[in-house]
């Protein structure tokens, strides 16, 4: 099996319930996700940067193994229908549109400084 990294990139729609979107993304997003059959493992990030009119200002890494990132992403999507109809997906999540490349398969080895 090959393995991946997912880029999850997301903002929180209302600045106001900020908190309540960090609480919901890593207490039952990400443990709703790594149930999908590959996952590895998941981490989140926020922007070390400020910027202006600044977009994407989390990221949710996955790791995963998988023989068709076809096959996995239908995967993806249906945990995540599931998560809709039980009540357990929020309105708050702002996402990349689907147009933008999420998964990526590496192509070099690890390089390391000296």
């Amino acid at each position: 099996m090959a393995r991946f990294l997912l880029f999850a990139f997301s903002d929180c729609k209302d600045p106001a319930r900020e908190d309540e979107f960090n609480e919901w993304y890593d207490n039952m997003h990400i443990p709703d996700m790594l149930e999908v059959p590959g996952m590895i493992s998941a981490t989140r990030w926020v922007s070390a940067e400020s910027r202006e009119n600044q977009q994407r200002k989390y990221l949710a890494l996955y790791e995963l193994e998988t023989d068709s990132v076809e096959e996995f992403d239908g995967k993806v999507r249906e945990r995540g229908m599931r998560t809709v109809k039980e009540g357990r997906f929020s309105d708050l999540p702002e996402f990349d549109p689907h147009n933008i490349p999420r998964v990526y398969k590496q192509i070099m080895p690890e390089k390391r400084a000296k």
